[in-house]
């Protein structure tokens, strides 16, 4: 049941990956996730499960829709309270908002449900998709992502590139970095992209503190998340970020970006 707060659709939301964003959340007023990023905005995630399931009806996200009109907006975005591809409705959702709003759509993914063939034929329909690889090695990615039971690294990269082989839209990759990574990683890294060939490389490091629990409202602009306990997460440098930048960008001719950090 969703709570009397809940909304599927929020922001709109300033990013420096896409511009100015309307969110849509296909997961509910309950944090649900096959991940549970030690840095995640949301806060610890409440429901950890690769289940998929309706959490918010089609009809609730095109009422919920048409209240932002005129939209004002660059994109629309799925992301909100866990993994987007958990949403059994996720292709309806997509058609729904490309076609009601007229703008680009697009899904923000961890990637791990890109085994299945009909995620990989739902989430193609997005006019751009941004996967999360935050680790080149399984205890990285165990301690960074902290997945559910039995989901490997090499099974996120096996979905990906097989959904790559079909997949005609905008492919991003969002990697965060939490330290420096090693120059052997870094090699790694770089000979999987070079497979997947994406248009863009998204670096990031942790900009925003992590709430202790979960909320919902942090779905939205960074700026307004001060209510409530957090953890703040040490970024690495500006240095860093351009250093690995560069060292992309000698091997694969595609923009790589980050965020601007404020020291």
């Amino acid at each position: 049941m969703q709570t009397a707060q809940f909304a599927s659709v929020y922001g709109p939301v300033k990013s420096w990956r896409f511009g100015r964003s309307l969110g849509i959340d296909p997961i509910g007023s309950v944090s649900t996730c096959s991940f549970n990023c030690v840095y995640c905005q949301l806060g610890e995630i409440e429901q950890q499960n690769a289940t998929r399931k309706i959490f918010v009806p089609t009809e609730r996200i095109r009422q919920d829709l048409l209240c932002f009109q005129p939209w004002n907006i660059d994109v629309i975005t799925l992301s909100g309270s866990g993994e987007p591809t958990l949403a059994q409705n996720l292709g309806e959702i997509i058609t729904l908002a490309r076609i009601l709003t007229e703008k680009p759509v697009g899904v923000l993914t961890n990637g791990s449900l890109l085994e299945d063939p009909s995620v990989r034929a739902e989430l193609a329909i997005a006019d751009f998709v941004a996967v999360k690889i935050d680790a080149v090695s399984d205890q990285q990615f165990q301690g960074i992502n902290r997945p559910v039971q039995n989901l490997t690294l090499d099974k996120i990269w096996s979905g990906l590139k097989q959904f790559r082989q079909r997949y005609r839209g905008q492919l991003a990759i969002q990697t965060m970095l939490l330290s420096p990574w090693r120059d052997q990683d870094q090699i790694n890294y770089i000979t999987h992209l070079q497979e997947l060939c994406p248009q863009e490389i998204q670096l990031n490091t942790p900009t925003r503190p992590k709430p202790l629990e979960h909320q919902l409202d942090a779905r939205g602009n960074h700026e307004l998340l001060q209510s409530y306990p957090v953890r703040s997460l040490k970024p690495v440098s500006e240095e860093v970020l351009k250093q690995f930048r560069d060292r992309i960008q000698a091997v694969l001719d595609v923009p790589v970006r980050y965020p601007a950090l404020i020291h």
